[in-house]
């Protein structure tokens, strides 16, 4: 009998324990995520929440932000939309002119152990690898071919999508249509109403690079709808 009843105290004591270190563990990854940057966008189709991964992409989140805090995103469209694909946005407005961020292009963080997985958040760029600003897209579908290799440099992934996934599936749904030079542009306009950093605490600025060397640009936007 008093074995039995050692026996249970002992798996109660277990099980408790077990607990304890299950809500411990819980609480540590919970404040983990709390340490890390998060920015809302409020779309026309409702909100997203992208965790940004300062430790993996510092450069990439950074500047992420400062155009978020310098209401960059602000009245912007997702201006090219591929099912199956990506959702762009951070470079135009309803009727396609272009809106210059006014900040120098930032270096490739692509090998960084970061996948172009579905609801990641990637920054868009051209050819040069070194050529990002303020474009950015969300993967709607894994797309590890825009990942970095050996041998080349990908499409730097900076965060994911924690809230909202479902808005970013609607958005990739819409019809599209050509627009003059581009494609895939959403016959109906969805703009990014406002883009706000969350928890501005678990951020730090890094150093703006000196202003010698940051060559200034102006662009006029020129709208391709009269």
């Amino acid at each position: 009998m008093k074995k039995a009843v050692v026996l249970l105290f002992i798996l109660v004591a277990g099980s408790l324990l077990h607990t304890s270190l299950a809500i411990a563990d819980k609480a540590v990854l919970e404040k983990q995520r709390a340490e890390n940057p998060r920015v809302k966008l409020f779309t026309e189709m409702g909100d997203i929440v992208v965790e940004l991964f300062a430790d993996k992409a510092p450069i990439s989140v950074d500047n992420f932000i400062k155009n978020t805090n310098n209401y960059h995103y602000d009245g912007l469209i997702f201006h090219r939309v591929i099912k199956g694909f990506m959702i762009q946005s951070g470079g135009h407005t309803f009727d396609m002119s272009f809106r210059e961020p006014g900040r120098a292009p930032i270096v490739n963080e692509s090998h960084n152990g970061l996948s172009n997985i579905r609801g990641s958040i990637a920054m868009a760029r051209v050819a040069d690898p070194d050529s990002a600003k303020a474009q950015f897209f969300i993967n709607h579908k894994t797309n590890k071919r825009l990942d970095a290799t050996a041998t080349r440099p990908g499409y730097t992934v900076f965060g994911a999508v924690v809230s909202g996934i479902e808005v970013v599936d609607a958005i990739a749904a819409v019809e599209v249509r050509s627009m003059g030079m581009y494609q895939d542009v959403p016959v109906t306009p969805i703009r990014i109403l406002k883009a706000r950093l969350l928890n501005p605490k678990t951020w730090t600025a890094l150093p703006e690079p000196k202003p010698e060397t940051i060559e200034p640009a102006y662009e006029m936007p020129v709208p391709l709808i009269r």
